[in-house]
């Protein structure tokens, strides 16, 4: 089980939440959440007693921002779905 790049809870449905997310949203809005959700993760790592979990959220965002800037389509989001 991965608990960061791919959590269950995220799982249940044929569509991953961060995809109904990102649907429900313009381009901008999208981006906006990714940001908002490194920033959450960094800010709070050294507060909750998982620390490294929380980074590696933060990172899990923050490459989600980089491969949605991102003209390569090779990028690693993207070869996940």
């Amino acid at each position: 089980m991965d608990n960061i790049n791919n959590p269950p809870h995220y799982n249940y449905s044929s569509i991953e939440t961060i995809d109904i997310i990102k649907n429900s949203m313009d381009e901008h809005m999208y981006q906006g959440y990714l940001i908002g959700n490194v920033l959450k993760y960094v800010c709070r790592y050294k507060y909750k007693g998982e620390e490294l979990s929380d980074l590696k959220k933060a990172r899990w965002y923050l490459t989600r921002l980089i491969d949605d800037k991102s003209p390569d389509p090779n990028n690693i989001m993207k070869m996940k779905g």
